[in-house]
């Protein structure tokens, strides 16, 4: 099946690669596909942002005192004895030995001891089910909180709506270059090496169609992670992009001087 002609079947395949759920023979041919096709290439590396961007582990959070209480409370229950056996054999040891008046008045007395027993251990466990349900609410606050800060990180996610994988001439290092319009923001991850010099910058181009003079984006330095302001409207029906080599000197969108290392087309994504 060609993948270019169905872009949700794509969008689809490429976020079940990226999660690692995508196996065996599903996997290995897509993994083919995406290095012949750089449209196939760039749908994997949006999700793999996506999910990295949400991936961050929650700090770790030791048992609360109130589950150490209740396992010690059901260990001292379970190792306490019941009452009944004992209550059974006191009795029929008074009858052997005293009159039936006297094991009468001792039953009775027993019972007294008893229905106070049952009365004490009652009242412990509805303490036990309060302590219960209040540690239960606790939790569902905690949880409530987590789903809070959840969707906080959810929304603080960047919405990627353009991305371009830049390849190198000489070399095989590549540059992804993704755009969030919410932040209006253009961000540059180089994969490979680059030798930067003091008296060098880098400048990101978007090539107009129709053989329009391009458009400068920004001078950067050699960081491997570099962020620019952008306008949607910068990058609306731009087909490529590209980056040069300039002197620090060179006032930005002023035309290039120097040779293009890196140039890729621009894609925009499907979702």
């Amino acid at each position: 099946m060609d993948l270019h002609r169905h872009p949700e079947l794509l969008d689809r395949i490429a976020a079940a690669y990226s999660l690692g759920t995508l196996r065996g023979g599903a996997r290995r041919r897509f993994e083919t596909m995406a290095r012949e096709s750089p449209t196939i290439r760039a749908a994997a590396l949006v999700w793999q942002e996506r999910f990295a961007s949400i991936t961050e582990l929650q700090p770790g959070e030791a048992p609360s005192p109130n589950v150490w209480k209740r396992i010690e409370n059901q260990l001292r229950a379970q190792d306490r004895p019941a009452a009944d056996p004992e209550a059974t054999t006191m009795l029929q040891a008074l009858r052997r030995h005293l009159g039936w008046w006297r094991a009468g008045a001792l039953a009775g007395a027993l019972a007294s001891v008893a229905a106070a027993f049952v009365a004490v251990n009652l009242s412990r466990s509805v303490e036990d089910r309060e302590q219960q349900l209040a540690q239960e609410s606790q939790q569902r606050q905690q949880l409530a909180a987590q789903n809070a800060q959840l969707n906080a990180q959810l929304q603080q996610r960047p919405d990627i709506q353009y991305v371009a994988v830049l390849a190198a001439e000489k070399d095989n290092s590549q540059i992804l270059v993704t755009f969030d319009p919410r932040r209006n923001s253009l961000t540059l991850k180089r994969v490979g090496g680059f030798q930067g010099a003091p008296d060098k910058a880098l400048e990101l181009w978007a090539l107009q169609p129709g053989g329009a003079a391009p458009r400068s984006l920004g001078m950067f330095g050699a960081d491997q992670v570099v962020r620019l302001q952008a306008a949607e409207t910068q990058l609306r029906e731009v087909p490529a992009l590209a980056i040069t080599l300039e002197p620090v000197t060179k006032p930005p969108g002023v035309p290039a001087q120097g040779p293009i290392l890196w140039k890729g087309a621009l894609l925009q994504t499907s979702t």
